[in-house]
């Protein structure tokens, strides 16, 4: 089977995001905005893993949605933090007659399982083992760099390329330059109340977070204190933070980078192949994704690299597959058609 891959929050061989069949010419700019997860059956394979805490393999169920199973392209949508498969609701929508698609839950998402040890037995290296996602588009590189015998070309959404390059710097060095990054220092109030978090992240540009979400250094949720009349003492409930712009409340329900960086480090090869296009938004409350591409020197470890910087007169932050679907999915056809053209294809 060839795929032509997609990586976010990430495409034959295969391609991630990942795409095998014959593309259309035209796009199609009218998304049925109606869509239900509960509708999708979903498969499962066994993948053995490794829990390193106790030295043990163990069996991972990975839950994925197979659609159009009998094209002869496949795309490979692989999802990040926090998120879940049916974030690529509107490119399901948009591909599905095209090519087949394999989107799956990433181990310890949705039903999907994990072995047990977060901290050790979560490195980028098993997570491309379990696919052959905070990041999803870092995984989908990963995936392409180690495995160019499977992987023909990725679509990186939102996060540039990190090659692992000289001396691993943490998240804590990197947040004079971007402090909204503090977020992933402060994870342990995340799980109190689900619904909360995920209303609290998943913003836009028309109903952003407040100004002081994701600067502080001990707390992911403080940001959202004090707003209009609620005690500085208290945290917005799920049901006093906006809801998610871009999910029903049925989607709601339904919703290690130390040892990863070691291990792409010690093979000393940074550098992705295959033709990538990277799509970064301009107003991210995260982070300033095309600085950061520069300080990275991404570009430098992709020699087939096409940049399509979201720009900012699209209202697209973070989640720009969602809230742009139609220019997203102009980009990536538009990509995709570039490959086939360059393979002397029709």
């Amino acid at each position: 089977m060839r795929y032509l891959g997609l990586l976010l929050l990430s495409i034959g061989l295969l391609p991630i995001i990942a795409i095998d069949s014959v593309l259309a010419t035209s796009v199609r700019h009218t998304i049925n905005s109606r869509f239900d997860p509960f509708a999708f059956q979903k498969n499962v394979v066994t993948c053995p893993s490794i829990n390193r805490a106790e030295n043990k393999t163990v069996d991972l169920q990975l839950y994925y949605v197979d659609i159009n199973p009998k094209a002869k392209e496949t795309l490979l949508f692989l999802h990040g933090w926090p998120s879940l498969w049916a974030s690529w609701k509107y490119q399901i929508q948009e591909f599905k007659n095209d090519y087949r698609l394999i989107i799956p839950d990433i181990r310890g998402f949705g039903a999907s399982t994990h072995p047990g040890d977060v901290q050790s037995s979560g490195p980028f290296p098993d997570l491309v083992g379990d696919v052959i996602h905070d990041w999803g588009t870092q995984l989908a590189y990963e995936a392409a760099r180690e495995r160019p015998d499977v992987v023909t070309a990725v679509v990186g959404i939102t996060i540039p390329y990190m090659p692992a390059a000289g001396p691993f710097v943490p998240i804590s060095a990197l947040v004079p330059e971007f402090p909204r990054l503090t977020y992933q220092l402060c994870n342990s109030e995340l799980d109190t109340d689900i619904r909360r978090t995920l209303r609290a992240t998943l913003r836009t540009v028309a109903s952003p977070p407040p100004p002081d979400f994701l600067l502080s250094n001990s707390s992911y949720l403080v940001g959202w204190e004090n707003v209009t009349t609620v005690s500085l003492t208290v945290v917005l409930s799920s049901a006093q933070i906006p809801p998610i712009p871009f999910l029903s409340r049925r989607e709601e329900d339904y919703w290690n980078r130390v040892e990863s960086y070691t291990f792409a480090n010690s093979q000393g090869n940074e550098t992705v192949p295959q033709p990538v296009l990277s799509i970064l938004p301009t107003q991210d409350p995260v982070g300033d994704w095309v600085l950061a591409a520069k300080v990275l020197q991404s570009a430098t470890y992709l020699p087939n690299f096409m940049q399509a910087v979201v720009i900012q007169t699209l209202p697209g932050a973070h989640w720009v597959q969602l809230e742009v679907p139609d220019e997203v999915n102009t980009l990536i056809r538009d990509f995709l058609l570039t490959l086939r053209s360059s393979e002397g294809g029709t």
